[in-house]
């Protein structure tokens, strides 16, 4: 547990309008009090994160979900009670308690209660609602552990509480409980299949299938890139063997051009690749492991500064769905068929 003098000063930063950056079970957050229109402001000016992207309010009590939202459905309380603490965002119309400045001026708002115990307590020490994107310039592969904030927040904001590298890697899965139907606006840990144990029907956004959107989003990681190294990176689609044999066409192509190549495998492929800057995510068994690396080994590569990524693909049943979702955003929808 972090140290109590650690959490009374950060929860003081808080309380005055300021900035900390603290660990969830997902990936790391950048908190403010989401109460406060000026330190919601100062979140997206750390950030440089665009004004319409909205933010999720993090909350350590199911109670007071009540105190911010205009109406909790059935459904969504099942959900809560199955789920929370943990990886699941809901969306729900807001009440006047929360600033547009917070939700991106949508009237809707986005609540999650982390599982973490140094989350919930900085949650419930300083004003009992924390709005928190990830911790890292707006963009950038989102950080899992407290020098990836570092990295990108060193100078921007007065504090960070280190809890060590994060359990799950990916962020959390959203539904949007504003819709006739429940609808993921992103997935995440928590599977399609799972939430549908609980309460029936949800459907899938159906622009999570394409690029960039237009528009304003309703919930974060929707219109903007997101998640993307410095390098440029290409997903390759295909038959495992088919994928391999085109990588190392394709890394022998850019060495031939005097560029250094990355190359994202796996425990079972990482031996396949004999050039190129090779690194294992994890193994496709357990695709957690996957989830968990997928932002570490990008950030790793920024530091070898490579000239292009080639990484393979994954299934996209189960959490494959939010691993590729986080991929996709990260080659900018550069994906080559083999």
């Amino acid at each position: 547990m972090q140290q109590k003098a650690d959490l009374t000063e950060a929860s003081s930063i808080i309380r005055s309008g300021g900035l900390v950056a603290f660990p969830t079970e997902t990936v790391y957050g950048l908190g403010a009090d989401a109460l406060n229109p000026k330190a919601s402001k100062r979140i997206y000016e750390a950030k440089g994160r665009p004004s319409d992207n909205p933010l999720i309010v993090h909350i350590a009590r199911l109670s007071d979900l009540e105190a911010i939202t205009a109406g909790i459905s059935d459904k969504a309380l099942l959900l809560a009670e199955r789920f929370w603490p943990g990886p699941l965002t809901m969306i729900f119309q807001k009440n006047d308690t929360v600033p547009l400045e917070t939700t991106g001026g949508l009237d809707t708002v986005a609540v999650r209660m982390p599982n973490h115990p140094v989350a919930l307590a900085l949650i419930a020490e300083s004003t009992g609602y924390i709005a928190a994107p990830s911790a890292n310039m707006s963009g950038r592969p989102s950080p899992t552990q407290a020098f990836h904030v570092k990295e990108d927040m060193e100078g921007r904001i007065p504090m960070i509480l280190d809890g060590g590298p994060v359990g799950i890697g990916i962020e959390s899965t959203i539904v949007d409980f504003t819709e006739d139907i429940p609808m993921i606006l992103r997935p995440g840990y928590i599977t399609k299949a799972q939430l549908e144990e609980v309460i029936g029907e949800i459907r899938m956004d159906p622009g999570l299938s394409g690029g960039e959107r237009g528009g304003r989003p309703k919930a974060p990681g929707m219109k903007y890139r997101h998640y993307a190294p410095r390098a440029e990176m290409i997903l390759v689609k295909g038959r495992q063997e088919t994928v391999i044999v085109r990588i190392n066409e394709l890394v022998q192509e850019a060495a031939s051009e005097g560029k250094k190549a990355g190359i994202i495998a796996t425990d079972e492929t990482c031996r396949c690749y004999p050039a190129g800057i090779v690194k294992s995510v994890g193994t496709r068994v357990h695709e957690e492991t996957v989830a968990k690396h997928l932002y570490g080994i990008l950030r790793e590569f920024d530091a070898l500064n490579v000239d292009i990524i080639y990484s393979e693909s994954f299934s996209e049943e189960g959490i494959g769905q939010a691993l590729m979702n986080r991929m996709l955003k990260a080659a900018g929808h550069h994906v080559l068929e083999v």
